[in-house]
């Protein structure tokens, strides 16, 4: 069977990795780590490029982050190596010497110490005539490079129990025959469903090796959604809902480097026990026209816990949807809770950063030579104002800018140091306005002279790219509406934040979804759940072995995975649960199915 590319893409990274480390569930602990797992790619990274994939305090980096990068770094040309070594081949003779080299290479760009131009020359210099015969040279490394993926892969293809841990022998994805699962009732203006779940039966016809068939089982669910309806019909909203008390609250997702998704989190008091209907939206920043992240979805899980404990019991989730809202109703006892934003990456992923592009301007210098914020910094730090001012008041406090400084710098601005800003600044009831937002950031770069870098770092942690463009962002705006008491809401930061929602997602899947195992595996489960615009799955392993489940959904039509790939591979440890994926429609206005084979790859 012929494969596609980013099939080939995976099996390259799989090669790779597991010419490294013995099992793609094994973390990378280090930037040596993973400049070997990428050279076993075919790449050459620059000590610049590691350095970005492993930022400081960096300590582990997992097969997923693996490929992410992979897709970022481009192969080593060897043409263009040669052309760089032909402008110092002064004497056109197609040969350089051990001193010029050495002094090229301990002096400019990425530093080399005397030991390691030595290394190159005892490999290169093959007449030991102290000359680098450099086209011979670029000749080697090419093939260095073409050896080290051939010699993974060939491994990868030996290994039977590695290639199956791939494709699970190439599934075929045309079910012969099925047992349809019954379908919970609907009504009759809910998006149009079928779901059908099929075991494989390996009596079916096939050109494959009996031996093979004999040792795969499959499970296959095909879901297929009509075009998104706008509201949901399970939405009974009362008509007195504005008369309700209203508490707000705002926030934002941001997209960090290795590809996970960040928000704060909140904290909601509830006096006494009262009906309450929650809702999340993304946060419209253009009066003129929608912003590009209203597509994202969103929503908040509601958990009891302590905020400094991973342990959380789930409450409810917004699984309901008006619009780009999405909301729950019902009743909640007095006492307090902690909210978790939540979108599942379908229509928020890491973009790759055009290094072509021209980096918008940010700051001018007037005629008499003073410095001044440019009208699109302007725009974006206003932008960045709302994000930031969480509660809608049009003015930031103290505790809402230094959210934006944990954010931007990672450190917190004092008392003693707000108070400066409060006299140097504009200010309005203690706290910062729009406008003397704006002068600090002018301060800001009167204090580095018009050099715009720390300006940029600013905008990039709030999700902007070189354009001024919110890229890797999504503001959002929490309500909650209760009819008899008044709420409080306020932000706080989670160190167990991210654990404790997922396992709220894990839990809100599970406990809606039904369990179904895999034919002769009992002890792994595949949960599939169906929501308003999403469907989530979750693969339960209750053995005391670690599973490799093979993800192909393929024959989906209109869909986007949060996996931002339709063919991948699950390792899940012994006795753990494992969100698999998230899968939306790419195309809301048009009817999109949902067609995913889970196949288990047993040991060996």
């Amino acid at each position: 069977m012929q494969r596609s590319e980013e099939e080939r893409f995976y099996v390259k990274c799989r090669a790779a990795y597991l010419s490294v480390f013995r099992s793609s569930l094994v973390n990378m602990t280090s930037k040596d780590q993973l400049c070997t797992v990428l050279q076993q790619s075919g790449t050459n990274p620059s000590q610049k490029a590691l350095d970005k994939y492993w930022p400081p305090g960096t300590k582990k980096l997992n097969f997923d982050d693996f490929c992410e990068i992979l897709k970022k770094e481009k192969p080593a040309e060897p043409d263009q190596l040669m052309r760089i070594f032909k402008k110092f081949d002064v004497n056109c003779d197609g040969y350089i010497s051990h001193e010029e080299l050495s002094r090229i290479l301990t002096s400019s760009g990425e530093k080399m110490s005397p030991k390691e131009v030595d290394e190159i020359f005892s490999l290169a210099d093959v007449n030991k005539d102290g000359k680098l015969d450099y086209a011979e040279f670029c000749r080697l490394l090419e093939s260095t490079a073409e050896k080290c993926q051939t010699a993974a892969l060939k491994k990868l293809e030996a290994d039977a129990k590695l290639k199956r841990q791939n494709f699970g022998n190439q599934l075929d994805n045309s079910p012969q025959s099925s047992e349809s699962q019954p379908e919970l009732p609907a009504s009759e203006t809910q998006p149009r469903t079928e779901l059908e779940t099929t075991q494989r039966k390996d009596s079916r016809s096939s050109s494959r090796p009996s031996s093979a068939r004999s040792r795969r089982s499959s499970l296959s669910t095909v879901i297929t959604m009509g075009a998104c309806s706008t509201k949901s019909s399970r939405l009974v909203e009362p008509t007195s809902l504005q008369e309700w008390h209203r508490t707000l609250m705002r926030g934002c997702f941001y997209l960090e480097e290795d590809g996970t998704i960040v928000s704060l989190q909140y904290r909601l008091v509830i006096p006494e026990t009262t009906s309450v209907c929650l809702a999340i939206r993304p946060l419209n920043l253009s009066p003129e026209k929608p912003s590009p992240w209203m597509c994202v979805d969103t929503a908040v899980y509601v958990v009891t816990g302590n905020e400094t404990k991973e342990d959380s019991n789930l409450v409810c989730f917004t699984d309901l949807r008006d619009k780009e809202r999405f909301l729950w109703r019902g009743e909640l006892s007095a006492g307090s809770y902690l909210l978790l934003p939540f979108t599942t990456g379908c229509r928020l992923m890491k973009r790759m950063r055009k290094t072509s592009t021209k980096a918008a301007q940010l700051v001018n210098r007037t005629q008499s030579g003073e410095l001044e914020l440019t009208k699109e910094f302007k725009a974006a730090l206003s932008d960045i104002f709302e994000v930031i001012d969480l509660d809608g008041s049009g003015l930031l406090s103290l505790e809402e800018y230094n959210f934006f400084e944990q954010r931007t710098s990672g450190e917190k601005c004092d008392e003693d140091s707000w108070a400066i800003c409060k006299e140097n600044f504009e200010t309005k009831k203690n706290e910062l306005t729009r406008q003397g937002f704006l002068e600090l950031n002018l301060m800001e770069a009167n204090d580095r002279e018009g050099d715009p870098r720390d300006l940029w770092l600013t905008l990039e942690a709030m999700g902007y790219n070189h354009s001024l463009e919110m890229v890797e962002a999504c503001p959002f705006v929490i309500e909650v509406y209760c009819e008899d008491v008044e709420a409080t809401l306020q932000a706080v930061h989670l160190d167990s934040g991210i654990k404790m929602l997922n396992s709220a997602v894990q839990r809100s899947i599970t406990s809606k979804a039904e369990a179904r195992s895999l034919k002769g595996h009992e002890n792994v489960l595949i949960y599939t759940y169906k929501g308003e615009s999403r469907i989530s799955s979750v693969i339960a392993n209750k053995s005391n072995q670690k599973v490799t489940v093979h993800i192909n959904s393929e024959q989906s039509k209109n869909c986007v995975s949060s996996r931002g790939m339709s063919v991948f591979a699950v390792e899940v440890p012994a006795r753990t649960k494992m969100v698999c994926q998230h899968v939306m429609a790419l195309n809301d206005q048009q009817e999109w199915t949902y067609n995913c084979v889970e196949t288990i790859i047993p040991s060996l």
